[in-house]
């Protein structure tokens, strides 16, 4: 598995990294990642059209040094299946998946890192798809170190896992919710 301590990366964050890469920045392109938003609202717009979900819109901010953002919630009507959230950042995503899947979109928008906009779309589809056809397993584990959170992403063209550490209110509020054995989110339900 690989693991990953979750961590908001924000706006500040992002930027120190570009300005860190050789000591200069290299960030010369970041509008090409605006196909991500339109990919995004797309996406959202299908899967509301598409299935039983609630779709709420909200301003939220990712991290304490980050200033608000568009966020997007589809919440599906069966509570045993996964919902889906997508922020809208500066300059991508961010997409939440179930409980604990968070995924930047670009991960780094430097040049260095030269993630494509056309890539990060289908890695957004292929995620999407993969929690409304119910590929995503979730559980906490207890250990000697404390506790931590494990997923699971299986779907066609996606194969992935996360670990990470909880704090212990929140792998308490998470078992008590019946993540302590693994958890598989159920598919989304087809409107008729």
């Amino acid at each position: 598995m690989t693991p990953l301590i979750p961590e908001r990366v924000g706006v500040a964050g992002r930027a120190r990294h570009t300005a860190e890469v050789d000591g200069y920045t290299h960030a010369t392109d970041t509008g090409c990642f605006g196909s991500l938003h339109e990919a995004a609202e797309t996406l959202l717009d299908d899967l509301t059209s598409r299935y039983l979900v609630e779709r709420r819109e909200t301003k939220e901010a990712l991290g304490l040094d980050d200033a608000l953002v568009r966020t997007v919630r589809l919440i599906p009507r069966t509570p045993t299946a996964a919902p889906v959230a997508i922020h809208f950042t500066d300059p991508g995503l961010v997409l939440r998946l179930g409980r604990w899947w968070e995924e930047p979109l670009p991960a780094c928008a430097c040049d260095d890192c030269d993630e494509q906009p056309a890539r990060l779309v289908e890695r957004l589809h292929a995620h999407s798809a993969a929690v409304v056809e119910g590929g995503l397993w979730e559980r906490v584990r207890r250990g000697v170190g404390g506790s931590w959170f494990e997923t699971k992403l299986i779907g066609a063209g996606v194969k992935s896992s996360r670990e990470g550490l909880l704090p212990a209110a929140d792998a308490r509020d998470a078992r008590r919710g019946g993540f302590a054995s693994p958890m598989q989110w159920a598919p989304w339900q087809v409107r008729s």
